[in-house]
C-alpha cells in the first residue's frame, strides 16, 4: 500500500524546507505527498520546483489571487507547470459577472480544490449551491470540514452533522489528519496512547458520511509537530482504523489522495 500524505505546506521562509518533510515522510514510509500552498501566499515557485526536483514524491496545491485581473492565466500557467490542484476558501469568489469563474476555470482545467475555510463557510447554503454549480469540480474538505470538536456540545454535534451531510454531493470529499487535532492530550503523556480516552468518534463519523474512496489522510505537516508529531499522526490513525477492510485503508491512506491530486511527471 502506497501511503500518500495529502496535507503539507513547505517553504524556505515559514515552516521549513521541503528537505525536512522528505525525512518524515522516508522514516515513516510515506511514499508521496501534496504539498499545500499556505494561506496568504501565493507565489508558489518553491512548490512548482519541489515538484520538479523530487519528481514522482510530490503533487502542488496552489493558489492564486482571485482578485487579481490575471488570475487566469496565472492558473493556467501554474497547471501547464504540474500543479494538480489549488487552494479555495469556501468563500472565495472572482471578481466581474461570475463570481464563481475560479472555481468552473479549476473545473474545465481538471484540478481539484483542497479547501480550508471555517465550519460556518462549510455548512452554509452559499457553499452547498458552489457544490452544485461545478459538479465534475471534486472538492476535499480540509481537517474534518473544520468541525475538530469532541461531542457532547449540541452545537458542535449539529455543526458535524451539516458538514458531513455535504457528503450528499458525490464531488466533495474529506481529509483526516493525526488524533491531535480533535483528542485531548492526556497529562501526563504516556506510553503507546498520549492522548485521554475515549477519544471523540469523528473518524467514524467521517467514514459512515463518506466512505474510504472520498476520505483521505494528511499530516498537516509541520503543526502537527507541535501536536503529536509525524509518526503519531500517521500510526495512531491508522490504529483507529484497524478493523477496515485492506482495501478501505488502502483508499484513505493512500488510493483516494493519488487519485484526486496525482502525481505529474
Amino acid at each position: 500500500m502506497p501511503i500518500v500524505d495529502s496535507h503539507c505546506h513547505v517553504s524556505p521562509v515559514w515552516y521549513e524546507p521541503v528537505e525536512a518533510l522528505l525525512h518524515q515522510m522516508d522514516r515513516n514510509g510515506v511514499e508521496h505527498a501534496v504539498l499545500i500552498q499556505m494561506m496568504g501566499q501565493t507565489n508558489n515557485s518553491y512548490q512548482t520546483e519541489c515538484v520538479r526536483r523530487f519528481p514522482g514524491r510530490f503533487a502542488s496545491v496552489v493558489i492564486v489571487d482571485a482578485a487579481k485581473s490575471d488570475w487566469l492565466q496565472t492558473l493556467e500557467r501554474l497547471t501547464e507547470e504540474g500543479a494538480s490542484g489549488i487552494r479555495l476558501n469556501p468563500t472565495t469568489r472572482s471578481p466581474g459577472d461570475d463570481p464563481l469563474a475560479i472555481w468552473r476555470a479549476a473545473e474545465r482545467l481538471g484540478l481539484s480544490v483542497s479547501c480550508g475555510g471555517s465550519t460556518e463557510a462549510f455548512i452554509s447554503d452559499e457553499f452547498a449551491r458552489v457544490v452544485q454549480a461545478v459538479p465534475n469540480l471534486r472538492i476535499v474538505l480540509e481537517h474534518l470540514a473544520s468541525v475538530n470538536h469532541p461531542d457532547g456540545d449540541a452545537a458542535n454535534v449539529e455543526a458535524r452533522r451539516r458538514a458531513f451531510d455535504l457528503a450528499r454531493f458525490p464531488n466533495v470529499y474529506i481529509k483526516i489528519h493525526g488524533l491531535g487535532e480533535f483528542a485531548r492530550r492526556a497529562m501526563p503523556v504516556v506510553e503507546p496512547f498520549p492522548f485521554e480516552r475515549p477519544i471523540p468518534r469523528l473518524l467514524e463519523y467521517a467514514y459512515e458520511a463518506f466512505g474510504p474512496r472520498r476520505m483521505m489522510w494528511g499530516s498537516d505537516y509541520p503543526p502537527v509537530s507541535g501536536r503529536e508529531g509525524y509518526t503519531n499522526a500517521l500510526r495512531l490513525t491508522m490504529e483507529q482504523f484497524a478493523s477496515k477492510s485492506q482495501e478501505d485503508r488502502d483508499l484513505i491512506f493512500g488510493r483516494t489522495a493519488l487519485e484526486v491530486f496525482p502525481i505529474k511527471g
